[in-house]
């Protein structure tokens, strides 16, 4: 098992000596549910990451990102977690190429037979019948209006956006029926959309959370590789606010004695681009992703591991992660108390507030499609 900040190389099918460039995960981590392990050792003759196939110079192996179109035999999930302020949510994608070394849906993988380190980055699943789907679901006589969270799971704005185009399918199928959606991102590709986000807006049909773990460019490189980088993600929050949107910021996650320093920064420059609500989330650490994220550490910084996870643990009372309701998003203890402290106390002395509630009363039912009749136009 792993010990403080060290990785223990039995957890890892693949270890590397160094990070893969453009990428969050270093190894192909072992999903919780495999049967079949496979080892692979250097023989001395370089290592198993060293070069692609072929190659007669030392450059370093290129992870091309891999893209499975799907067809989702149901669209929305729903919870009933007293921690999350939405009871509907909607992911267009499965997987993702942001590839933020902490994504806590990294697990999620697992279900898939597949890597939730190296292979929820590069290997990803688009849901191509989405808007269709949802469309179907807001037709159902059992349906209920209630916001939609957009792109919880996994960035609906992730880079395949650009080309599969699923997530403003379904913008186009949440402004047709009026149903107010909610979006958190960290990608400058949701400006494409401010053409449908604008006019919802004026409806009280929708609000964006823009996500901002770090102002440091070179630590938001290592962190979240494929992301936006922090300024553009001000600048971002910049053109939904002009555009008359209403947009806030999620410093998330917060990580002890890596980005903590951050969080009163963050949060003025925020609220100086546009941002006028705030949230947190403490570094979660569920499943595989412990794994991961140890193995980062120790990649980029070494001489801290053992003090972050130390500090980490204190706030999981002892253990990696605690996924008690209450405290899985705040942690407990001290640290997460100072936290929460400065965390507050920064976002009364900015200003911050609340985004407008989504209005659910202007939704539109599809109309349903009468099926043909054998008798044509008679009846």
């Amino acid at each position: 098992m792993a010990q403080g900040g060290k990785v223990d190389e039995a957890t890892h099918n693949l270890l590397r000596s160094g990070p893969v460039k453009g990428r969050g995960a270093a190894s192909y981590v072992r999903g919780r549910f495999e049967k079949t392990v496979v080892e692979a050792e250097d023989d001395g003759w370089g290592s198993v990451y060293a070069v692609d196939e072929g190659e007669a110079d030392a450059r370093p192996l290129k992870l091309r990102t891999e893209v499975t179109e799907e067809r989702a035999r149901s669209i929305v999930s729903r919870n009933q977690s007293p921690d999350l302020p939405f009871s509907q949510s909607l992911n267009p994608y499965r997987g993702c190429e942001h590839g933020c070394v902490y994504c806590f849906a990294r697990p999620s993988h697992a279900y898939l037979d597949l890597s939730p380190g190296l292979d929820f980055e590069t290997r990803l699943y688009a849901k191509t019948n989405a808007a269709e789907m949802l469309r179907k679901e807001f037709a159902r006589k059992a349906y209920r209006c209630s916001p939609i969270s957009l792109g919880i799971n996994t960035d609906a704005y992730q880079p395949i956006e650009r080309r599969y185009r699923i997530t403003r399918q379904l913008l186009e199928v949440f402004a047709e029926h009026r149903h107010p959606v909610s979006l958190i991102t960290k990608s400058a590709l949701i400006q494409r959309d401010i053409d449908l986000l604008a006019p919802m807006a004026q409806q009280g049909l929708v609000t964006v959370y823009v996500s901002i773990t770090s102002l440091d460019n070179q630590l938001s490189s290592k962190l979240e590789p494929r992301a936006a980088a922090p300024h553009t993600r001000l600048k971002t929050v910049q053109a939904l606010h002009e555009a008359g949107i209403p947009v806030g910021t999620m410093v998330a996650p917060i990580i002890p004695m890596i980005t903590d320093r951050e969080i009163e920064h963050i949060l003025e420059a925020a609220y100086a681009h546009g941002a006028r609500a705030a949230g947190y989330v403490l570094l979660r650490l569920p499943h595989e992703l412990k794994d991961v994220w140890r193995e980062w550490l120790a990649l980029h910084y070494p001489e801290r591991a053992a003090h972050v996870m130390s500090l980490v643990q204190q706030m999981r009372g002892g253990k990696d992660y605690d996924s008690a309701y209450g405290t899985r998003m705040r942690g407990e203890g001290p640290f997460a108390d100072l936290i929460a402290m400065r965390f507050a106390k920064a976002y009364k002395r900015i200003g911050f507030g609340r985004l407008p509630a989504l209005d659910c009363s202007k939704f539109a039912v599809p109309v349903a499609e009468k099926p043909d009749s054998p008798q044509g136009s008679l009846f």
